[in-house]
């Protein structure tokens, strides 16, 4: 998985590509771990290039839910394609994130 992150202000923007996956979840938390505290108001997830998502993918954005109310910030997902969203709706966790089409919607709602 590649991950990239730009910075917003106070939030920051992190784009996955890949698969989120057991493979993945190390450098996903060790990715996303300091970034929780680093930014005041949160963090979108740009999830618009990750193209599979597995049991332990679910349980490492559930893990950086958590972190983030943890410290007081929001997380936001972005861009999920039909496959993930349809992948949190039979698992029941499309209630669970605050979930945005696109990711200039995401970011604008932090204002």
């Amino acid at each position: 998985m590649k991950i990239e992150t730009q910075d917003y202000g106070s939030v920051a923007i992190v784009s996955l590509d890949g698969e989120l996956d057991l493979d993945s979840i190390d450098t996903f938390t060790k990715s996303l771990e300091p970034l929780v505290v680093q930014y005041d108001k949160g963090v979108v997830l740009d999830l618009s290039n990750v193209s599979f998502v597995d049991s332990k993918g679910l349980e490492s954005l559930l893990w950086l839910r958590d972190r983030c109310l943890t410290v007081g910030t929001q997380m936001k997902l972005a861009g999920l394609d039909d496959n993930c969203s349809r992948i949190l709706k039979i698992t029941r966790l499309d209630k669970s994130f605050d979930c945005y089409e696109e990711l200039a919607s995401a970011v604008r709602s932090y204002a």
